[in-house]
């Protein structure tokens, strides 16, 4: 039987219902109707009325499933979980009125797939602005997950191909990121994506690379004594439990090519010291996945381009990733 990954399309002001629209409309089991062997479908989770108004004005002609629990429409139609809005959306322009209508399409989502009735969660791109300045603290998908999940740590990792870049911390002042480097929380890290790698990926037995914190990774103490007292020996006790890692290295050499194709994924020690690294490499087809939920979570890797919203121009190649890569991931699950 085809499952349903739940789609949450986000902020309803961005490109993320034009996006989330135009591949649900084309995505029955095996998007573009090219490929076989897809198992899961997709089901927005969202206002039907945005959804509707969004297909008018990609010129769309499909009909909406208006659905109690997660399910995969048919040819020609769209499944929609429903979720209401406080006021119709304006593309481009920011409303705090719908910032709690947001959250409450995240936390839909993630309890239906705590239940197990979805296959995973996909979500498209938030403003966070918009949603502290309604009154609600949000530092992003990844924390408020967690928090729904009860789980107390997870992991972010963006993908592109066969680059994988996992952060020791995320969303951080670059101040508070030496303090954040400890060796419970640094060693919990790499546990979660040693093990997600191979339940998640399918990688029998993974590769890391993680990265120093420092300059040179601390250039044997002259440069920060951070890789001495806590990294390199958070590596030594987990390489003694069986994880196949090598570090610290210094991040401006440990990301040639030819050094990253002895690894399947790379542990940086804070978001920009990774991340630009990979989005240059594959921005567009880049994919979020958060590591350490007990559901699949995937997610777009670029923003609510508010600029373009509501023109049909967005390009829908990272969300098509997205959703492919949340469909590899639940069935190695």
């Amino acid at each position: 039987m085809t499952a349903a990954l739940l789609l949450t399309p986000g902020e309803p002001a961005g490109i993320g219902p034009e996006i989330a629209c135009r591949l649900a409309a084309d995505w029955h089991g095996n998007r573009d109707g090219n490929r076989d062997g897809n198992t899961v479908g997709i089901c927005l989770v969202a206002d039907p009325a945005l959804v509707q108004r969004t297909l008018d004005r990609l010129g769309l002609k499909r009909e909406l499933l208006v659905l109690q629990a997660p399910a995969v429409a048919e040819p020609g139609s769209i499944a929609v979980l429903p979720v209401g809005m406080a006021q119709p959306e304006k593309p481009g322009h920011l409303d705090p009125a719908n910032a709690r209508y947001v959250l409450d399409t995240l936390r839909v989502a993630a309890d239906h797939c705590l239940s197990g009735q979805a296959a995973g969660l996909v979500t498209g791109p938030v403003h966070k602005g918009v949603i502290n300045d309604a009154g609600v603290p949000f530092s992003g998908h990844t924390e408020f997950l967690a928090e729904r999940a009860g789980v107390e740590r997870v992991v972010m990792l963006l993908a592109a191909g066969r680059l994988r870049v996992a952060l020791a911390t995320t969303h951080l002042p670059l101040s508070a990121v030496p303090a954040a480097i400890r060796p419970q929380p640094l060693a919990q890290t790499l546990e979660i994506l040693n093990r997600d790698l191979k339940t998640r990926f399918g990688i029998a037995q993974p590769r890391i690379a993680v990265l120093g914190l420092n300059p040179h990774a601390g250039e044997g103490g002259h440069l920060g004594r951070e890789e001495i007292e806590v990294i390199e020996p958070v590596i030594a006790e987990a390489c003694a439990r069986g994880l196949n890692l090598v570090g610290p290295l210094p991040a401006d050499t440990a990301f040639v090519p030819e050094r990253l194709r002895a690894f399947d994924a790379v542990l940086a020690m804070y978001h920009d010291q990774g991340l630009p690294v990979l989005k240059y490499a594959g921005f567009g087809q880049a994919v979020n996945v958060t590591l350490g939920l007990p559901f699949v979570r995937t997610s777009v890797d670029h923003g609510t381009a508010l600029d373009i919203a509501g023109g049909g121009q967005a390009d829908i190649g990272s969300l098509a990733a997205a959703v492919d890569l949340a469909e590899q991931m639940s069935t190695h699950r």
